[in-house]
């Protein structure tokens, strides 16, 4: 028997899409951040895959039920400009009280994943909210360490003195919008800050690598990482 999945009211207008594992649990928790195109049927089956592996895993519906295709890149692009990063960290602590009055959740072992987009907010929900994460994994987060951002986000290597749990890195030799000396910014900043991190750059691999659905995948580097993510989440989820 598989895990359930399906759609949720989190209050205030948010919803977000909930995979509930097998099982009494408590489970441990994840939190996954979408990318620039919303919560797509990709995203949907992530959830799934990680609520299988016995996580209870919820991704916030933050882009209020707008879904862009892959090609739309205006579009998406357009819609991630008008992200707010308070307004998104204040949902994500929602999911967080939502999934506490669930029997089956145990939100004092959470974790928070993130792709693209949802990259950069797991680097800043894994400082923000610090307290409430033990262990975050960002998938090619753009905005972390840039000189200056494309798209005029706050770049967020001044936040690190906040983080509590160890982070897992994600990158690609060949994304063209995170260039290696910005890998350099980010590996120096966690190192000066004495934060655990592990950053892994695939090579030959572009931006997008761990989607199945666009032309960027990767199946080594999506495979391995989703491995030594699930495998971090296990550890440190304790």
């Amino acid at each position: 028997m598989a895990a359930s999945c399906d759609w949720a009211d989190i209050g205030d207008g948010l919803k977000a899409y909930y995979g509930q594992p097998e099982g009494d649990g408590p489970h441990p928790c994840v939190v996954v951040y979408i990318e620039a195109f919303g919560v797509n049927d990709h995203f949907k089956k992530l959830t799934q895959r990680l609520a299988d592996d016995g996580f209870a895993t919820i991704t916030p519906d933050i882009y209020d039920s707008e879904v862009y295709a892959y090609d739309d890149l205006d579009g998406a692009i357009g819609k991630l400009k008008t992200m707010d990063d308070d307004t998104v960290m204040n949902q994500t602590e929602q999911c967080l009280d939502w999934l506490a009055g669930r029997t089956e959740a145990d939100t004092s072992r959470a974790g928070v994943t993130g792709f693209c987009m949802g990259g950069r907010f797991t680097f800043l929900a894994n400082a923000q909210l610090g307290s409430r994460f033990k262990g975050a994994a960002s998938f090619y987060g753009g905005g972390i360490g840039p000189e200056e951002d494309f798209v005029g986000r706050q770049t967020l290597l001044d936040r690190i003195g906040e983080m509590q749990g160890p982070i897992l890195l994600w990158y690609g030799s060949e994304d063209q919008s995170i260039q290696p000396e910005e890998l350099g910014r980010i590996a120096q900043a966690m190192a000066e800050g004495k934060k655990e991190y592990r950053m892994t750059c695939f090579p030959n691999v572009g931006h997008g690598f761990f989607c199945e659905d666009r032309a960027s995948y990767d199946e080594y580097a999506a495979v391995t990482a989703y491995k030594q993510t699930v495998d971090f989440f296990r550890t440190n989820l304790v």
